[in-house]
Parts: structure tokens; C-alpha cells; sequence
């Protein structure tokens, strides 16, 4: 998932490593991770989708990693990924785009790569509010142990009582997801204790 190739050229958090008398070893104190958002029918950001992009790059700073996470749901449609990186327009030291993910436990175990990578102290998602606590909890469950702060942030919106009771029925699916996404890793394991 990382967004730079092994050997590659060094990235900003690699400088900010150097600076800190790391030996060289990356770390970003922050990672943003950005949930897509689609209805399925566009080739286009959806207007939730852009309000997400939108929130990250308001707080993003210069020293941070952005993730920006999501699938294409129609065949032949850009994925919300890679239309979130062709709009973004806030500050980062690294942008990673992951179009691979379907939901909201694959964007949290697809991001875990970078998170383990430049040995983030604190994890930002960025979802609407309807869907952060689910999304701070499929982070959590990942990183459970480990001395990572996981917050959210949500662009202002109004309320969506709809969403929020779509949501109850996907709590359930928590522990299932979880089990597959590892599944799908090969047995992956997460980050190790620092």
C-alpha cells in the first residue's frame, strides 16, 4: 500500500527522521486516513466523498501522511481513491493512494502498512460523523496494544439519522470483517508493540 517504491527516492519523513536522530528510520508522528465515499453510479468524487477530502486537507499539515482509501464499485469508473488524489489540495509530507479497499475494516488494515512504516504515534480518520465511531473502532480493534492515539475528524454536516441506523446492522459485522481482511493478508499480523 505504501505510496514509495523500496529504495526509492527519500520521502519528507525520512528528512524529519534524520532531523530527530533516528538513524535514518522514518516516522511521521500523524497519518491521516481519508474513507471514500461513492453511491456506486460516478466517475466523479461524490459530494460526501469531497467534503471528507476537504476536512484532511484543513487539517492536514506538512509532516503528516495522508491515506486517501477506496474502491471503484462500477467496472470501469476511477476508484474513489485515485479521484480523491487527482482533488487534493492540502499539505502532506507523503500521499498514499489505496484503491483496493471495499470497506471500512479493509481501509483500516490496508492503512496499517503505513502505519507500521513511518511508526505513527497518532491515527486521524476522516469520515463523516455518522460513520466515525465505527471507523475509530475498526482502527482501534487493529491497533489494540499498541501505543497509537486514534482519533476522527468529520466535515460539517447535517445530521443523517438514515445513515446512522444503516450503521447499526454493520457493527455486527465488526469481528467477521476483521477475521476476512486478515484472511485475505495471508494471516497478516498487526504492527508490532513498540
Amino acid at each position: 500500500m505504501s505510496g514509495s517504491p523500496p529504495g526509492g527516492p527519500p520521502k519528507p519523513c525520512d528528512t524529519l527522521a534524520r532531523s530527530r536522530g533516528d538513524g535514518g528510520t522514518p516516522q511521521c508522528d500523524r497519518v491521516i486516513v481519508v474513507l471514500g465515499y461513492s453511491d456506486g453510479g460516478r466517475d466523479e468524487l461524490h459530494p460526501i466523498g469531497a467534503a471528507r477530502l476537504a476536512r484532511a486537507a484543513e487539517i492536514s499539515t506538512a509532516a503528516d501522511v495522508v491515506v486517501l482509501s477506496g474502491w471503484a464499485r462500477v467496472a470501469g469508473t476511477q476508484p474513489e481513491a485515485r479521484l480523491m488524489a487527482a482533488a487534493w489540495a492540502g499539505s502532506a509530507a507523503e500521499v498514499v493512494v489505496d484503491p483496493d479497499a471495499r470497506t471500512t475494516v479493509g481501509n483500516a488494515f490496508n492503512a496499517l502498512d503505513d502505519i507500521r512504516r513511518v511508526r505513527a504515534k497518532e491515527i486521524v480518520v476522516v469520515t463523516s460523523r455518522w460513520h466515525a465511531a465505527r471507523a475509530r473502532a475498526a482502527f482501534w480493534l487493529l491497533l489494540r496494544g499498541r501505543h497509537v492515539r486514534i482519533t476522527s475528524a468529520s466535515p460539517p454536516e447535517r445530521w443523517n439519522v438514515g445513515a446512522a441506523l444503516r450503521e447499526l446492522p454493520l457493527w455486527l459485522l465488526l469481528p467477521a470483517q476483521l477475521w476476512h481482511a486478515r484472511q485475505l493478508k495471508g494471516g497478516a499480523e498487526t504492527p508490532p508493540r513498540r
